[in-house]
């Protein structure tokens, strides 16, 4: 698969502390992939990975077929903190991207930037400032400001974390729905299983709790790896499904897999049943050189 997202025995680390562990990752394009793992397991290491802001200390990653370098428009990201400069009007943060750079004409700018704003149920308040919205509203008006600059993929970095329950609920609404018009590639990190399920066609669990043919003694510095790799139904689940027993019993499967120090697979044995997933180990981590299918 050439085209989509490709992490390839991807290792990072700061001065000794290993923080990802040869990581592979295989996302077609359209997927909409959501991320989560213990805190400090390295979720946000990678984003950044992946956005550009750092590089790994090896191995390699691409975005439809090209190695990917510093950040650049190809790579959207919407943070929870929202990135809105409180001195502009809606409308102007929105098209502020097209405009630097002279990409289009003022006028063409704003044009574009009302159409998104449209789509984004905000055309009303393309004049206020984003002080005067409410949050639910900001963090859509950030979610325009990079989709306007068509980026080949959306990297979401906990955006919904800062909304009280209902705005949130409703904002998971309004993604989906985006999603499914746009087609567009979405990697989006939470440390919320419920919104991760809820949301993706595909889950990832990042951790550092696992064991393989290294040990686990206490000169072992190992990094996380991706421990389970869920397929979702397409059809997202409604609302509903968030309290039935199927979503119950996935939760706590994530939880077991990704977030419980007592429970370490032996990374021959995560559980990687997508179709896409795929894992290369080197000799100290499987002795016998074997690699997962």
């Amino acid at each position: 698969m050439e085209n989509g997202l490709i992490v390839e025995d991807v290792y990072k680390s700061y001065g000794t502390k290993v923080v990802l562990d040869n990581l592979d990752l295989r996302v077609r394009n359209g997927e909409f992939c959501t991320l989560v793992g213990p805190s400090g397991c390295g979720k946000s290491t990678l984003l950044r990975l992946i956005l550009g802001e750092e590089q790994p200390s090896a191995g390699r990653i691409s975005l439809n077929g090209k190695l990917l370098g510093p950040p650049s428009v190809q790579r959207g990201i919407v943070f929870q903190r929202y990135s809105l400069f409180p001195h502009l009007s809606v409308a102007d943060n929105v098209s502020l991207g097209l405009r630097l750079g002279n990409r289009v004409s003022a006028k063409e700018a704003r044009a574009e930037a009302m159409q998104y704003l449209e789509r984004m149920r905000l055309a009303e308040h393309a004049g206020k400032y984003p002080h005067q919205l409410s949050g639910g509203m900001q963090q859509r008006v950030a979610i325009a400001q990079s989709l306007i600059m068509k980026p080949e993929i959306l990297l979401m970095d906990e955006p919904f974390g800062a909304l009280d329950p209902d705005t949130r609920e409703d904002m998971q609404l309004f993604l989906l729905e985006l999603w499914e018009q746009e087609q567009m590639t979405l990697f989006f990190v939470t440390h919320d299983l419920g919104e991760a399920a809820f949301l993706g066609t595909r889950l990832l669990v990042l951790s550092q709790y696992y064991t393989d043919d290294r040990g686990d003694g206490d000169g072992i510095n190992r990094g996380a790896k991706i421990v389970a790799d869920h397929q979702l139904p397409r059809s997202p689940f409604g609302t509903g499904e968030k309290f039935s027993q199927g979503f119950g019993q996935l939760i706590d499967q994530i939880r077991e897999e990704g977030f419980d120090p007592a429970y370490r697979q032996h990374a021959r044995d995560f559980n990687l049943k997508h179709p896409d997933a795929f894992q290369t180990l080197t000799e100290m981590e499987l002795r016998r050189g074997r690699e997962s299918p």
